[in-house]
């Protein structure tokens, strides 16, 4: 091979290490102020499980502010959340089909929107720190009361809870809690 055509070989080569490490830092950065999660629940044959990542509240006003109040928020940090189901499930009274979505919601002062949307993203927000999500892509759009909460919670977190025959979907950050009833669907 001749010494120019190496050289360029060479060259590309450190490019796309540096590049690599670069990526690598920044993920691992950017995963450290905001771990992975993923929550499951499994009954039966239903499964449900959902991966997001979760930011902490560090003495920052949550709601209105950090996450403003009428605009789509990406539900926790960096990719967009997902939510998987198995089986056709009730959410809200509304029908949700088998498959994975992503979990978006606009948070209000009273009461929250909560969007299950057919398209995967990339990441949560775009270039201009709006969210990813495109609302002709969305499955199921519902309006849920939010709770106050009495005690701070510092880390964003979702979890399953079951209570009489609802699953609640809980979405908890700061002094607020959300809670989507669902049902698995009847065979």
């Amino acid at each position: 091979m001749k010494k120019p055509v190496k050289t360029f070989l060479k060259i590309g080569g450190i490019i796309v290490l540096l590049a690599t490490v670069t990526l690598l830092i920044l993920r691992y950065s950017t995963k450290a102020h905001s771990p992975e999660g993923t929550v499951s629940y499994t009954e039966k044959d239903l499964r449900m499980e959902i991966f997001y990542n979760r930011p902490y509240k560090k003495e920052r006003v949550i709601f209105g502010n950090l996450v403003p109040y009428n605009e789509v928020w990406r539900t926790g940090a960096n990719e967009a959340t997902t939510f998987e189901t198995n089986k056709d499930i009730m959410v809200d009274g509304s029908l949700l089909k088998a498959g994975k979505y992503t979990l978006w919601t606009i948070p209000m002062e009273n009461s929250w929107k909560v969007i299950f949307n057919d398209k995967m993203y990339p990441w949560g927000i775009n270039l201009e720190e709006k969210a990813y999500r495109n609302p002709e892509f969305d499955a199921l759009i519902l309006e849920v009361n939010s709770q106050h909460l009495k005690k701070t919670l510092e880390k964003f977190t979702i979890s399953f809870k079951e209570e009489n025959e609802f699953i609640f979907l809980n979405l908890a950050w700061d002094q607020t809690l959300v809670s989507v009833p669902i049902k698995p669907e009847k065979a």
